[in-house]
């Protein structure tokens, strides 16, 4: 039997998205060390899961592979359409489980694209690799432009920016009851209008942030640098949406991440992808108080929902 198991992912956000400049994307975030997706697996003549999304790419993945077929079970489940990159980590922990079972590499970066993944940002392929802090090269814009490509028509785009994060570092997530944030043809959509009336300026503001205050914390492993750096790369990357999602924060998130950027105990606060998950920057020694943070933010807001505070990886899937 095999077992896989890979952690969520933080998306902080984009570093462009006009078509003025030379490259499209490029992803920033990170790994989490959970909530996590757990997959066992044995061989089959053909394929057997009760899951079905884990059967679809189980589906797909004997046929990249040319194996005859998997028994799968999936023992921890990540939450999906919360922004925590539930899509790839469940794909690539299903193609690694088929193809270790079948002692075969699974090469996720190079078949990623034929499951539909990597094809935006590449920190999700990327946090499955190696885990870590992560900013990637982003797409040509003469290859990626508003229309969306199909399946396997693309390559992830490398890493640019990899280093471990200390393991002191905590993060708080607030799950609000919300709506599921968007996914498959909704987000396709809400992308393509965001990318039509992108500022330009707007990816040169980033830059600064992301170069001159968010890389040297990161490499200096200073918590409070690198919240204050997320939150600002975080909020004007959220600019990007404000049509798509009514703000700069999707609703109710915005009420939280205002709400919990007034706490002592975090560093930092965003919001992951297209949430409705919210995150805090906190460490070790903070992180009763940041878990308080977050009941107190929900409380404030009026809304019902769960906190949990998870630890950082460093390390990309377990394979046993």
């Amino acid at each position: 039997m095999t077992r896989v198991s890979a952690g969520a992912r933080i998306h902080v956000g984009f570093q462009n998205l006009s078509l003025s400049h030379e490259r499209l994307y490029g992803g920033v975030g990170f790994a989490l060390d959970r909530p996590r997706v757990s997959i066992e697996a044995t061989r089959a003549d053909s394929v057997r899961c009760t899951d079905t999304l884990v059967a679809e790419y189980a589906t797909a993945a004997c046929d990249l592979l040319d194996v005859p077929g998997v028994d799968l079970t999936v023992t921890e489940r990540l939450p999906r359409h919360v922004g925590l990159g539930s899509g790839t980590q469940i794909a690539l922990a299903t193609l690694t489980a088929v193809a270790e079972t079948y002692d075969r590499e699974p090469r996720v970066r190079e078949r990623a694209p034929a499951l539909g993944r990597g094809g935006r940002s590449g920190v999700g392929v990327a946090t499955f690799e190696r885990g870590g802090f992560v900013v990637d090269a982003g797409h040509p814009t003469t290859r990626f432009t508003t229309d969306t490509p199909e399946d396997g028509s693309w390559t992830v785009p490398p890493v640019v920016v990899r280093r471990d994060l200390p393991e002191s570092w905590r993060v708080l997530l607030v799950y609000p009851d919300a709506d599921a944030g968007r996914s498959g043809e909704t987000e396709d959509a809400s992308m393509r209008a965001a990318v039509e009336r992108a500022d330009p300026d707007l990816a040169d503001e980033l830059a600064g942030i992301l170069t001159r205050r968010l890389l040297p914390a990161v490499a200096a492993g200073e918590c409070e640098p690198f919240g204050r750096a997320v939150t600002a790369f975080d909020r004007r990357n959220g600019t990007w949406y404000t049509d798509a999602q009514g703000g700069v924060y999707r609703p109710p998130a915005g009420a939280l991440v205002d709400e919990l950027e007034a706490s002592a105990a975090l560093s930092g606060v965003g919001q992951s992808s297209w949430g409705p998950a919210v995150y805090g920057i906190t460490d070790a020694s903070r992180e009763r108080a940041a878990r308080e943070a977050g009941e107190a933010a929900l409380d404030a807001v009026g809304v019902a929902g769960s906190v949990e505070t998870v630890g950082v990886a460093n390390a990309g899937a377990r394979v046993e």
